[in-house]
């Protein structure tokens, strides 16, 4: 599918923000059926069911990590890591790794675990979306900080020019909890550049005054939100 360049990739986050791709395929062009099936998987297991997934994966390391930073399986990881050191940076078919996985869930151990063995804190899907731009577009603001403090870049623009700082604009039900805590965090840090525009020409703050309740933690930075960034 292609899109024009004036194509805002946020008003297509917040309707379908649902079907970003949590799994080792896009579920993007997903059915009623598939959103059901998803919003079950999301729901609390036993200890049976998550060693019975680990069995039918034990031949698949790839899939297997994939699948255990995910669902917080830090035995599993450690274990799949002393075996294959080279798994911590492997990547679904959207190029999303261990750490992008347990970005956006809000897995911290685990997200710890990866960075102590070498993961890439910088790694991009084929969307152009870090391990950060996961965590604050799901406002995991505890992974989020985890992931400055070992060099995550503040500023990363994704495909479509998205920050991880629009991303935590985008005010959606599914991450009200912790979405004021996860804008105060980036508006806090010291190089953030908050008048980056996206590819559809807005600024983060011009996204949370469309989307959000959040539009007057930007008065934090507003001086530098109004002054276009130096090429």
């Amino acid at each position: 599918m292609e899109f024009s360049e004036d194509f805002n990739q946020l008003e297509l986050l917040d309707s379908h923000g649902h079907l970003i791709p949590r799994g080792a395929s896009s579920l993007w062009t997903g059915s009623k059926d598939e959103e059901e099936e998803e919003e079950e998987e999301e729901e609390d297991h036993s200890e049976e069911w998550y060693l019975e997934k680990e069995e039918a994966l034990k031949d698949k390391p790839k899939e297997l990590i994939l699948w255990a930073a995910e669902n917080n399986r830090l035995s599993t990881l450690h274990s799949l890591l002393i075996a294959d050191p080279l798994l911590v940076n492997c990547c679904d078919e959207d190029g999303y790794t261990p750490l992008h996985r347990a970005a956006y869930n809000g897995h911290v151990e685990v997200v710890t675990a990866l960075l102590a063995n070498g993961s890439k804190v910088n790694r991009r899907t084929i969307d152009g979306w870090t391990p950060l731009h996961s965590a604050c577009r799901w406002s995991r603001v505890t992974v989020a900080r985890c992931l400055l403090r070992h060099g995550a870049e503040l500023n990363a623009q994704t495909n479509g020019g998205l920050t991880p700082l629009h991303l935590a604009a985008s005010y959606t039900s599914a991450t009200k909890t912790d979405s004021a805590q996860t804008l105060e965090l980036l508006l806090s840090q010291r190089h953030l550049r908050p008048g980056l525009r996206s590819s559809s020409g807005e600024t983060a703050s011009e996204v949370a005054r469309r989307s959000g309740p959040h539009h007057f933690l930007f008065e934090m930075v507003e001086d530098c939100v109004c002054v276009a960034p130096l090429s």
